[in-house]
């Protein structure tokens, strides 16, 4: 038996991880997910800000590339904001490429909340080129430093933006992102202006964050595709609703395909003793 399990053809392995991957996504398992405290601070920080009150920037800083891990996060919280009623501003990231994650992400979000107005709820600033210039200059005056939104019109004419000035009126900044980009907002924008910081980012680069969450120079972290299913557990037990939840399916099928593997390294190293000790 041990013999033919180690000659195993390699590809009956490769559809055990295909069917591990397939199965979850077609139809979900609903893993429970334990909410880390880093994530749980970003939304308690969001939860208790007054609705129609100080707005929450959040900046799409990413591509399809890191799309699967940050785009759950962008949905997650739109989502959150709409529902609280709390102003959003959406800012289409320091680079031309990230524009169309903010507009796929609203286009997914905007059918389950029909109440949301443009330029009363939320507003969509597109992109300008600058980088950590565009982040000093919004400190003064945002309307002045993009001049009109992504679809043409007068920052100046939205009634949001006649109440939202600069950070005075921004409860809160956050920077979903594949690179360093939430470390500017901490020293253009916090530093500068002392507005709040909070960060989404992939798992791979969580790690470099932990130190400015630790001294608080981050409010709460989101890190990769856990990170995004468990905010997305977190409005959903909140009673809002959560759309696809494509974060917390992701991760029933990275769950399931991990577990997979680990049971067959331990299957195959059992077989390899055993057939040595009997040889």
């Amino acid at each position: 038996m041990w013999e033919k399990l180690l000659r195993l053809d390699r590809r009956w392995i490769f559809v055990l991880v295909a069917l591990s991957v397939l199965i979850p996504l077609l139809k979900p398992l609903g893993l429970p997910m334990k909410t880390t405290e880093p994530v749980l601070n970003l939304y308690t920080y969001i939860d208790t800000l007054k609705p129609h009150d100080k707005a929450v920037i959040l900046v799409t800083d990413f591509d399809p590339s890191t799309m699967p891990e940050l785009l759950p996060m962008a949905e997650a919280i739109m989502r959150h904001c709409f529902a609280r009623k709390i102003p959003l501003i959406l800012y289409g990231g320091m680079y031309p490429t990230f524009v169309g994650m903010a507009k796929m992400a609203l286009s997914r979000v905007l059918p389950d909340f029909p109440d949301v107005k443009y330029g009363e709820d939320y507003v969509f600033l597109g992109y300008i080129p600058g980088t950590s210039l565009i982040i000093l200059s919004m400190g003064e005056s945002i309307s002045k430093t993009f001049g009109n939104d992504y679809y043409g019109n007068k920052l100046d004419s939205l009634p949001l933006m006649q109440r939202v000035k600069n950070y005075d009126q921004v409860a809160l900044v956050i920077d979903l992102s594949g690179s360093g980009t939430p470390v500017w907002w901490i020293i253009y924008g916090y530093q500068r202006y002392g507005v709040r910081v909070g960060c989404g980012t992939t798992a791979v680069s969580a790690a470099q964050y932990y130190p400015y969450l630790q001294t608080g120079q981050f409010v709460g972290m989101l890190g990769g595709l856990k990170g995004a299913a468990e905010y997305e557990t977190l409005i959903e037990r909140a009673g809002i609703p959560p759309g696809r939840k494509t974060a917390s399916i992701g991760m029933d099928a990275q769950s399931i395909v991990h577990l997979m593997l680990i049971f067959l390294i331990i299957l195959g190293n059992i077989g390899y003793f055993i057939v040595r000790r009997k040889r």
